[in-house]
């Protein structure tokens, strides 16, 4: 097992992974439930909101590895979850993934100095925020080994955080990704699709337990009235009901099937492996607009930066699409804190300005820049280490062969016309480098290299630095 040695967050050497949750997301839930001089009952929660109570010795100094292991005995998992889940704190401002040596009460006690230094939080709000203790995915867990799991248990509880990261949109899908999605979890909920029942009003009626907040809106007035009147069913409503029908059901002993759910969790986290930030850690941020109007008027949008074992993607806080997706492969990164100014995150990626290839240059604006950095240097780390492990075990035969029931490893990506997972270069302000310079913001000194060294320089991307030839480059 890899060591989850994540990334920065130097605060009495703890480490975080950092991000904002959504208004649905957020609750103040404290998980010691009560306290005294050498016991306390901790409070760990599920992504279904269920909670497993501990009772805990000495808590000032128990580990996560201790908590996580008696969590892990309760729920009577297999071995498989020590790797595939992780204890977190989580508040509305703030998430941190606690490595196996964090003292989960000590890190709690340092909360508001966190907040401070990785959230613009108000001191208003920072007083009032209080971090739970919560049991959910690993971000170091790579998916490939998520759909060999068969433990019913596990792939429920992946199954229950990945639907609500859909459901508060976290992860931003189509319409039509969502009407399945939403149909898998109608078959859970709700059992078989049966012909002739009552299923258009049972859906209507729950119809932001299935679909995203922002595809169950209804109109308001008079034609909302009759249309009420009708009861016909909306577009997401209809989409979501012929979905259900056609939701697949495993064939052999129905009564064996029937008892068991794990085909449809399965299914459900392999169409949410299709989604490129699935598994992801998320960090807020802000970009700049492009300048707009007569007055060249900009500003800035607020943004959701989402980082996985694969790559970085930009989304769209308020739109839900995404604005730039990166495989590592891709870009070259790092990260400015100057005192005076605020901390930035920097992307540097291969693309064009009216036909010509260039440098673009993103810049992201956070107080988590350096956490951001950190994680995807760790995330490249892990992955060339994943690489060189694995022609070891080809030639020495010793690969392990994959189950008929296997997933492929590459999973198909989402190329729908207008998808909210394909990016959106023109609503993203760069700064653009060419090779001459005619034209187009230039750089001086001449670079001929990247701008930064942190990039995946080892393997075979499609990343290339575009040169400049003229030694009278000036700053444009």
């Amino acid at each position: 097992m890899l060591s989850v040695v994540s990334f920065l967050l130097q605060m009495d050497g703890a480490e975080a992974n950092t991000g904002q949750l959504g208004p649905a997301e957020r609750s103040h839930r404290s998980s010691v439930s009560s306290v005294g001089a050498r016991a306390a009952d901790v409070l760990v929660y599920l992504a279904d909101d269920t909670v497993v109570p501990l009772a805990v010795e000495n808590l000032s100094s128990v580990s996560a590895h201790e908590l996580h292991r008696a969590v892990h005995e309760v729920l009577q998992l297999p071995d498989v979850a020590l790797e595939a889940f992780a204890l977190w704190l989580v508040s509305p401002l703030l998430e941190v993934q606690l490595k196996p040596k964090h003292q989960p009460y000590k890190l709690g006690r340092q909360w508001p100095e966190l907040l401070l230094r990785f959230t613009d939080a108000t001191d208003d709000d920072v007083a009032m925020d209080e971090p739970s203790l919560q049991f959910r995915r690993n971000v170091f867990f790579p998916k490939r080994r998520e759909l060999q799991i068969h433990d019913e248990e596990v792939l429920r509880l992946f199954y229950e955080e990945a639907k609500g990261n859909v459901l508060t949109a976290r992860y931003p899908c189509d319409l039509e990704d969502c009407e399945v999605l939403g149909a898998l979890v109608c078959r859970v909920q709700l059992g078989p699709y049966q012909p002739g029942q009552p299923a258009a009003c049972t859906l209507r009626e729950k119809l932001d337990s299935f679909l995203p907040a922002h595809f169950c809106k209804r109109g308001h007035g008079l034609f909302a009235a009759f249309r009420a009147r009708g009861a016909k069913t909306g577009p997401g409503e209809q989409g979501l009901l012929n979905a259900y029908r056609q939701v697949k059901e495993a064939t052999g002993d129905d009564s064996e099937h029937e008892a068991t759910l794990g085909s449809h969790y399965r299914a459900y986290l392999l169409k949410c492996h299709e989604l490129p930030f699935y598994g992801c850690a998320f960090f807020h941020g802000e970009v700049d607009k492009p300048a707009q109007g007569f007055l060249h008027r900009g500003g800035r949008k607020p943004v959701t930066v989402a980082i996985s074992l694969e790559g970085v993607h930009v989304i769209d806080s308020k739109e839900k699409h995404v604005l730039l997706g990166l495989r590592f492969q891709e870009l070259s990164w790092d990260h400015t804190s100057p005192e005076e100014e605020e901390p930035v995150l920097w992307l540097e990626f291969d693309g064009d300005s009216d036909g010509t290839p260039v440098n673009k240059l993103l810049r992201i604006y956070s107080k988590q820049a350096e956490l951001m950095s950190g994680l995807i240097e760790y995330c490249i780390e892990l992955s060339q280490a994943a690489e060189s492990i694995l022609p070891q075990e080809s030639a020495s035969g010793h690969q392990e062969t994959p189950s008929p029931s296997s997933p492929p490893t590459q999973r198909p990506k989402l190329r729908r016309q207008g998808s909210v997972v394909c990016s959106r270069l023109q609503h993203l302000s760069t700064i653009d480098y060419v090779e001459d310079g005619k034209g187009i913001k230039r750089v001086k000194p001449k670079r001929t290299t990247s701008f930064f060294s942190r990039q995946l320089s080892t393997s075979q991307g499609s990343y290339t630095v575009v040169q400049p030839t003229d030694d009278s480059l000036e700053q444009s």
